[in-house]
């Protein structure tokens, strides 16, 4: 009986696993197939500089937004069932590693056994997108100190440097992270619209789960999308120019170049 019931966990787990394995595959074949060499080699000509008022209205936008969280919170709770929260168990897992870890190694293993070095290029601007995006994202939420809508029913519940990890959604940011590195360096349309479909459901999730806000949703995205787009050299603040990876053996960083 016992042996019976290990077999059936067992058969549960591959269930699971199986559309992992799925995505991860599709959007490596994906990567491989369609970058565009074009899309490569266009960097900081058309880079959009950054300025300090768009973080402001961007802040501010945020702000206004948390007068919805409490009613989307509810509305979620209130709809929810064992339907969406089946399919909320299975789509964040594109905001966790082991499907943006697999598909950035998939990318640096498949460029340096083909020896193609514009794909070794795009895992390395993937990979520091993620990096960028995680890093952020922990500084944000160890500053800003957010409760979590499971944890209070006070959406403006903030205590710095407590602790509390509400802002901004972690998942939603390398979920976002991965979709729009991805999205840029595949540079088709349909690539874009799936993979940032995915990263809105990541988000959907975390609200669905109860784990988030609204507004930690948003921000999230926000990072996300950001960090891919400062990496790829698409948007810039200031005069530095995209990030590059330094890697050492127990060691992977983040370093910044500009002129002033």
């Amino acid at each position: 009986m016992a042996t019976s019931e290990a077999n059936h966990s067992r058969a549960i787990c591959h269930a699971r696993a199986a559309p992992l394995r799925r995505w991860s595959a599709l959007l490596l074949v994906a990567a491989s197939t369609t970058l565009h060499p074009a899309a490569l080699e266009a960097r900081q000509d058309s880079s959009h500089v950054i300025k300090w008022w768009h973080g402001a209205v961007a802040v501010g936008g945020i702000a206004a937004l948390m007068l919805l969280d409490p009613p989307v919170q509810r509305y979620a709770q209130d709809n929810s069932g064992t339907g969406a929260d089946n399919v909320a168990s299975v789509v964040r897992h594109f905001g966790q590693p082991e499907v943006y870890v697999t598909v950035t190694v998939g990318l640096a293993v498949a460029g340096l056994a083909a020896g193609d070095s514009r794909l070794v290029g795009s895992a390395k601007r993937v990979g520091a997108s993620l990096l960028l995006a995680g890093a952020t994202t922990g500084a944000a939420k160890f500053a800003l100190g957010r409760a979590r809508p499971e944890e209070t029913l006070d959406a403006t519940s903030f205590s710095p440097f407590s602790g509390q990890d509400a802002m901004p959604s972690g998942h939603t940011a390398m979920a976002f992270a991965l979709a729009t590195s991805l999205g840029d360096e595949i540079h088709r349309t349909w690539a874009s619209v799936g993979l940032y479909g995915l990263a809105t459901a990541v988000g959907w999730s975390r609200i669905n789960d109860n784990r988030h806000w609204l507004t930690d949703v948003v921000s999230g995205a926000l990072v996300g999308i950001t960090s891919a787009k400062l990496v790829s050299g698409r948007w810039r603040i200031f005069n530095l120019r995209p990030p590059a990876i330094l890697a050492t053996p127990g060691n992977v960083s983040i370093a910044w170049q500009g002129s002033f």
